[in-house]
């Protein structure tokens, strides 16, 4: 099984999606979209795109820049195509759960792709087989094929009708011989915008708005909760599958997950992250600190706020070796921590002798932790006091996150204190989640989820905690 250098290096969001209509150069824009969201997901890469009505496809294991050869590139043809980039949570990692899936027909034909988790999958999948479907993976977006073979009329409306069957998190893209669909789980979770090629006024639908300036695209607006839409030769129609929507954008976009230069749901990411570190600097302050630094890449911004807030010098005490991939061999647990030095080295003459604030994003199972802190004191740092610009994470993720169980979670089972024992921190401290929202600009009670941090799902789970909490002391 493939796993990270870097096996500790927080978690993982399940994918990125990326989408043109009416170009000329349909594959090559949908080639560096993905490559500007590459952080959503390493374990593969696809592209379909739709020339006159024939579609074609090329996807595979691995980085965008592996992935597509120029051979495979001269071969995607066609105005209009889909694209995603993957890090598998439902379904695992396997060739054919690679998307985009293309679903052929006697009478039509189309492509789909999909970032986010199906909380009712296993119900679905049940139905659906009950009912004579056979699946060809064993991935929760491949059902929405399905149910759109079921329902009847055009194609806006069997995908209006087929996402009522859906609970949980989703940003799909379905492309048709002359229309892309677009849409948004009604919630709100996962992030989806619409751009504007500037060139040709084609269009453009990517998971986060740092992939438009890539491809020469002017932001036009997010995609709304529950919206359904369709874009062809005549513009674009808005529909909505649900009303009763709401906005609960997943709280590790900002924390985590999103490029620094993206703005989701029109609040910068940067800038939120070091708004966060403020909030963090003025709930836990260090006051024996002399510097602060940050972990490459998403502590960086936190740092920044922080060091401000505190009136501290912020310094580059860690560096990231951009060179160090994935690997696919289960290495041991030693070479796990070897691969930590790999990919972070420390700036010894920046942290010998110091008393340092060192600011991560999140802690997730603490070993990573745990070895940032031996490196810098090796390195000669007096004290390392540990700040997270995110509250603890406590509870499973069901929306697309890798985290599903509690034993994954250091913070279900310890409390601050015996983190930062176990972690050898001089002192340990975490946002709270009413500090994160006035971080992030979020008003209280309303546009985030947080389930993660209190336990809050908005939605049911067809599974109970109780069942997953059984092996936590």
């Amino acid at each position: 099984m493939e796993s990270n250098y870097f096996l500790d290096k927080k978690m993982n969001e399940e994918c990125g999606v990326f989408g043109v209509f009416n170009s000329k150069n349909t594959a090559e824009l949908t080639y560096y979209g993905l490559h500007s969201l590459q952080h959503r997901g390493q374990e593969s890469a696809g592209i379909v795109t739709v020339d006159s009505g024939d579609f074609h496809i090329y996807k595979g294991e691995g980085l965008v820049k592996t992935v597509f050869t120029e051979t495979a590139m001269r071969n995607l043809i066609g105005s209009n195509g889909i694209g995603h980039v993957r890090y598998s949570t439902t379904g695992g990692s396997s060739l054919e759960n690679i998307q985009p899936f293309l679903f052929r027909g006697l009478d039509e034909t189309f492509a789909l792709a999909h970032n986010g988790n199906i909380v009712n999958s296993k119900e679905v999948r049940r139905y659906l087989e009950q009912n004579g479907s056979i699946m060809q993976t064993t991935s929760d977006s491949e059902l929405l094929g399905h149910l759109l073979k079921r329902e009847k009329g055009n194609m806006l409306d069997r995908l209006k009708n087929s996402l009522c069957y859906l609970e949980g998190s989703f940003a799909f893209l379905l492309a048709t011989t002359d229309s892309l669909y677009i849409a948004r789980d009604k919630l709100g979770i996962r992030p989806l915008s619409i751009g504007v090629l500037v060139d040709n006024g084609g269009y453009v639908i990517t998971s986060e708005t740092c992939a438009l300036d890539a491809v020469g695209a002017s932001f036009l607006r997010d995609v709304l909760p529950g919206e359904v839409l369709q874009i062809n030769k005549d513009g674009i129609v808005s529909d909505s599958y649900a009303d009763d929507t709401s906005h609960n954008m997943c709280a590790m976009e900002y924390i985590y997950f999103a490029r620094p230069d993206s703005d989701i749901e029109g609040i910068n990411i940067h800038e939120s992250r070091k708004n966060c570190g403020r909030q963090l600097a003025m709930q836990a302050p260090a006051p024996t600190a002399d510097i602060v630094i940050g972990v490459p890449d998403s502590g960086l911004s936190a740092a920044v706020g922080y060091a401000q807030q505190a009136n501290l010098p912020f310094e580059i005490g860690m560096v990231k070796n951009r060179y160090i991939g994935r690997t696919f061999i289960e290495p041991s647990q030693e070479l796990r921590e070897q691969g930590v030095k790999m990919k972070l080295s420390v700036v010894s003459k920046v942290v010998k002798d110091k008393s340092i604030v060192l600011i991560d994003d999140s802690i997730v199972r603490g070993t990573t932790s745990r070895n940032l802190i031996n490196m810098l004191k090796n390195a000669g740092a007096k004290e390392v006091h540990m700040r997270i610009a995110g509250p603890e994470i406590k509870y499973p993720c069901f929306y697309g996150v890798d985290f599903s169980t509690y034993d994954e979670l250091i913070s279900a089972r310890c409390t601050i204190e015996e983190i930062r024992d176990l972690i050898g921190a001089d002192s340990l401290g975490f946002l709270d989640v009413e500090k994160l929202k006035k971080g992030v600009s979020i008003e209280k009670n309303c546009g985030l989820c947080t389930a993660c941090f209190n336990g809050n799902y908005p939605t049911s789970l067809y599974e109970r905690l109780e069942d997953m909490n059984k092996n936590v002391k």
